[in-house]
């Protein structure tokens, strides 16, 4: 168990909260594929119509899968996968798809499993 725990503290990147690199993630990925202005509109949607200020997105992943949703429509996720892939990456941990899944479900299970340095 011990080795197990240290394995996870080595894996997990530098950060405050797993919060704190998901919001980071979320936010290069989007910037990446949307650029700066799509970007804001996409998170101006997300606050205007869903109610869903950015500093919430890493606390409300369903609330932000369900704005997406409403916006890109089946676009959603393949946006979705992208960031867990760039999350998972960034965390040094290889995912692993699950029938059934939500972007929302690898979240909790990230946050089930993580050791985050303070």
């Amino acid at each position: 168990m011990f080795a197990e725990v240290i394995g996870v503290t080595r894996r997990l990147y530098v950060i405050e909260t797993l919060d704190d690199l998901l919001l980071k993630v979320i936010d290069d990925t989007m910037r990446e594929v949307f650029r700066e202005t799509g970007t804001e509109v996409i998170c101006s949607f997300l606050e205007n119509n869903c109610h869903l200020k950015r500093e919430e997105i890493a606390e409300k992943t369903e609330v932000f899968s369900t704005g997406l949703k409403k916006l890109l429509g089946s676009g959603a996720q393949v946006i979705e996968k992208l960031i867990l892939k760039n999350l998972y990456s960034r965390l040094e941990l290889k995912i692993e798809e699950k029938k059934g899944y939500a972007f929302s479900d690898y979240i909790k299970e990230l946050r089930k499993g993580a050791v985050v340095k303070t």
